[in-house]
Order: structure tokens, then sequence, then C-alpha cells
């Protein structure tokens, strides 16, 4: 690996420490669905966010609510002498990506079968404060 190759990939590296995500691999839903209460929170303060997960009637808003309060907890670790109230978390990031899909088939009529797709994806929420992004 060439030096400036191995610069860059090492600050790449200490930018990812700095940064509180969390991720959800291979959930049991399809990707547009899980876009639809993704787009609900995005650039939302968390605790908005939280309440809107909570009241909304969508499946897939459950596993959202875990996931956010997870990449909470993780950003809590990092900055543990930092308090919650005062740092406005918001959601910076939420991405939400294709998985791998099951493909079963079903008869139908006349000697026939047809595919279905059973579809999941992989959800990554980053969390920041904006009291750090300002100062």
């Amino acid at each position: 690996m060439g030096s400036r190759k191995k610069q860059m990939a090492e600050a790449i590296k200490a930018e990812k420490k700095q940064i509180a995500f969390a991720k959800l691999n291979n959930c049991p839903t399809s990707p547009r669905k899980m876009r639809l209460v993704a787009d609900l929170i995005r650039g939302e303060k968390a605790e908005k966010a939280l309440s809107i997960l909570r009241f909304s009637p969508k499946e897939a808003s459950r596993r959202l609510e875990k996931l956010v309060l997870s990449a909470i907890a993780n950003w809590q670790a990092k900055n543990e002498d930092a308090d919650i109230e005062q740092a406005d978390l918001f959601i910076k990031e939420i991405r939400v990506d294709g998985g791998t899909m099951l493909k079963r088939l079903r008869p139908a009529p006349q000697g026939r079968a047809h595919r279905i797709r059973k579809r999941s994806n992989h959800v990554t929420v980053v969390v920041d404060s904006l009291n750090k992004t300002q100062s």
C-alpha cells in the first residue's frame, strides 16, 4: 500500500471512530416498506424521531425504533462526559439498502410456477449532536 493511500485510510478510520451509528442487517422487510418509514425520521431530532416511530402503525417502525435507540446508546458510549439532553441529538443519516433475497416457487395453474421473492434489507442509522456541529 502506498503512503498516501495508507494515510487516507488511517484518516477515514479515525473519522469513523468519532461517528455513532447502528446497523441492522438482513431485516426481513422489503427495502421499499422500510424506506417509507425511514423517510419520516430523516433529519429529525432523536426525541421527535422516537415519538414518530412509536406511534406509527407500520411494522417496520418497531425495528427502526430499536435501531435508533441503539444508535443513541452508541453515541452515549463514545461521549461519556456529554449529556444527552444538552447534546440535541438528531438523525444525521439513515440508509436503507437491499439485502439478500430468498427465492421460492409457488404453484400456479396449468402446471406452471410463479417465483416469490422474499426481500430483506440492511439499515444504517448515524446519530450526531447539533451542538458539536455548530461549534
